[in-house]
């Protein structure tokens, strides 16, 4: 018996794994993307930069935020989506209440207001490379 979610023709959906070579690479094993059908399953982006993995880390939430952001940029571009297909995002703060407001600021700057994904923002105790924020997210593609 098949444990595979069958498509609209029948036969089964099968997930495929997406490593993105613009992109930063991952801190850990894991896919920048996995897609299912139309949708693209986002792995959580740190502001690392792109091609030197050993940089310090942006200052701040508000520049940490904007990297974050531009890194999941960069996978749904190597996806060929944009942010405009993004639904659902999970934003990780380590200190929700100083940089709560500073990430909305930068987040209503990037998504505007016609286009604002469903978002969960939750406080953490750490996160990978002593990041302050970690964004993920999930990107539906109709007809693909």
């Amino acid at each position: 018996m098949s444990h595979e979610p069958p498509s609209p023709s029948g036969s089964p959906i099968r997930p495929s794994f997406h490593l993105i070579d613009a992109a930063p690479v991952p801190v850990a094993p894991w896919s920048h993307c996995v897609k299912v059908g139309p949708w693209h399953f986002l792995s959580g982006q740190i502001p690392n930069l792109p091609g030197d993995e050993d940089a310090p880390l942006p200052d701040g939430v508000a520049a940490q935020t904007t990297q974050c952001l531009d890194n999941l940029r960069l996978i749904l571009e190597g996806m060929g989506l944009g942010l405009e297909h993004v639904v659902q995002t999970r934003v990780y703060l380590v200190d929700f209440q100083r940089d709560y407001a500073p990430m909305n600021a930068v987040w209503e700057r990037v998504f505007p207001a016609g286009h604002r994904p469903a978002r969960t923002t939750v406080g953490v105790t750490g996160l990978a490379r002593d990041a302050l924020i970690e964004i993920d997210a999930v990107a539906f593609l109709a007809g693909k």
